[in-house]
């Protein structure tokens, strides 16, 4: 039963901030680690009963601000960067403890992917990753409108990328194969990346397929098939979000899900009691007010850690609802 499947207080959180926009088009995400810690992250996680380190924040290249060369803004930046975050999520996995990775720009997720990916391999469990995004991030050098390595994880993971980027956790096979990853709340693809997108046979739910069938569906979709073998990594961009309610992000997109339905994807994850690493990226202070988007992320991280908004008890609402 979900009730039964929930994190027990056992589960040590580490939070591992990366203070850097190096993949992004628009300055600001080096700022969103400390702003989840102003927003109060670890005491409302703390209240809910959990342990929670925070390891602090990685250190890596500073932002140029250059032009792309040869299809890639600061190539050479994102890698270190990513080869920190692989390193410092891997080290947490290894300890059994749960890496929530604060952003920070989304090309950081390469890296803590391909560590989550490494480690699933290692231990022998199945890998599903889910992708809360309103941009499919499937971009390659020869698509890219701009070079900006945010709009490119998701074809790195699956091996369509610069070999610093696509090998990151070793081996000779990319991170992800396309059939263990789901979007969600997509609304924003370049037309060439939605072709590569079809051909690689990737798992969308878009901002459409929500409208007509329902959060719940979708995410009854996306979480079908995930079981006690099974290590669930969330990506949450917080562009994901419709901007009415986050407006602390860089590349903002009209139509996204509402504050109940992301509740509802949360909530879905928590019961799934299958979560075991989290990626928060993309959150911009600089284009925010007032931290209230950080704030709406604190909400939502404490959701999936077990907050229910339900006012009834989760056993007769479940019974009520089937």
């Amino acid at each position: 039963h979900p009730e039964e499947n929930r994190m027990d207080s056992s589960t040590c959180i580490s939070l591992i901030g990366a203070p850097t926009d190096i993949g992004a088009s628009v300055r600001g995400a080096s700022m969103g680690p400390e702003a989840m810690r102003v927003a109060g992250l670890q005491a409302a996680l703390e209240q809910r009963g959990l342990q929670v380190l925070d390891q602090g924040n990685l250190a890596g290249p500073a932002n140029p601000d250059l032009p792309a060369q040869g299809g890639y803004r600061h190539l050479a930046q994102v890698i270190a960067w990513n080869q920190h975050v692989h390193e410092a999520v891997l080290a947490e996995l290894r300890q059994d403890r749960l890496p929530l990775l604060l952003g920070g720009d989304h090309c950081l997720a390469i890296g803590s992917i391909s560590a989550v990916a490494r480690h699933c391999r290692e231990r022998g469990r199945r890998l599903r990753v889910l992708w809360l995004d309103a941009h499919a991030d499937f971009n390659t050098r020869e698509l890219t409108p701009s070079g900006n390595l945010h709009g490119m994880p998701v074809a790195c993971l699956c091996g369509l990328g610069p070999p610093g980027l696509t090998r990151l956790g070793g081996g000779d096979a990319p991170a992800l194969q396309p059939g263990q990853l789901r979007q969600l709340g997509i609304r924003s693809v370049d037309p060439g990346e939605k072709r590569l997108v079809h051909e690689q046979g990737l798992e969308v739910y878009d901002m459409r397929y929500i409208d007509e069938h329902g959060m719940r569906h979708a995410m009854e979709q996306a979480l079908l098939g995930v079981d006690a073998d099974t290590h669930l990594h969330l990506s949450l961009d917080l562009d994901f979000l419709d901007p009415e309610i986050a407006p602390g992000v860089g590349t903002p997109v009209r139509g996204g899900p509402n504050y109940r339905e992301a509740q509802l994807c949360m909530e879905m994850i928590a019961d799934s009691g299958q979560l075991a690493s989290l990626d928060l990226m993309e959150l911009n202070p600089a284009l925010d007010l007032r931290n209230r988007s950080a704030r709406l992320a604190v909400d939502l991280i404490e959701s999936l850690f077990g907050k229910s908004t339900l006012m009834r008890p989760r056993a007769r609402a479940e019974a009520g609802g089937n």
